[in-house]
């Protein structure tokens, strides 16, 4: 018998890649160019994650393909021994169902958060922000992406995506710097005084050098 190198769920990748890209999208609203860019890396991080999740296992191609018969399962291209972290755990259906529900649990808190900050923003018509989720950092629409993207590599680490991050992350960080000067032009000294009394995008104390 044959064994299989890809899982080939295709269609699992093109429906999970699709709700994960609309709801951000949708709360997120990118409309410059430099908010399109991010979202478009964004984006191939979720296509290429869901594509290893899957389609086929780059990852596990690449590690199997280095390493030969120390890999530490038996079954390398099996799509329980799919999640790296469970693999190192000892490969048990047990150790890959927990990261599975940590990662999970993440992500839907991400999205949680990222409609509850859209609504504030909606609601305030234009006007300056710093209540709710506002008065704790003072973007809870990209902590939301940080914990988004922090649930994926938990459930489904893979080579490609753990090179992404950091980039990912770093556009994030230099789109929001871009918005901020924009605030401080229009809101002047009051968001210069929002500023220095909340964190940029974790909420662990009242001061964060940006």
């Amino acid at each position: 018998m044959s064994e299989s190198y890809a899982y080939g769920i295709w269609l699992a990748v093109a429906i999970n890649a699709a709700i994960f890209i609309f709801f951000v999208v949708s709360f997120l609203r990118p409309r410059g160019h430099g908010e399109w860019r991010s979202m478009g890396t964004f984006s191939a991080f979720v296509v290429a994650l869901f594509t290893e999740m899957y389609g086929f296992p780059l990852t596990i191609y690449l590690l199997t393909s280095l390493l030969g018969s120390q890999y530490p399962v038996t079954n390398p291209f099996s799509h329980l021994s799919g999640n790296l972290w469970a693999v190192l755990a000892g490969g048990s259906s047990l150790a890959s169902a927990v990261f599975m529900a940590v990662g999970g649990a993440l992500m839907l808190a991400g999205l949680f958060i990222m409609g509850r900050a859209w609504r504030q923003i909606y609601q305030a018509n234009g006007d300056l922000v710093t209540s709710g989720l506002y008065k704790r950092v003072r973007h809870p629409q990209y902590s939301a992406l940080i914990l988004i993207t922090i649930g994926m590599l938990i459930q489904w680490p893979t080579v490609i995506t753990l090179a992404m991050w950091p980039i990912l992350m770093f556009m994030y960080y230099r789109l929001a710097q871009k918005e901020e000067r924009q605030m401080e032009a229009r809101f002047n000294d009051k968001y210069l005084e929002y500023k220095r009394q909340v964190p940029m995008f974790l909420p662990l104390g009242q001061r964060q050098m940006v």
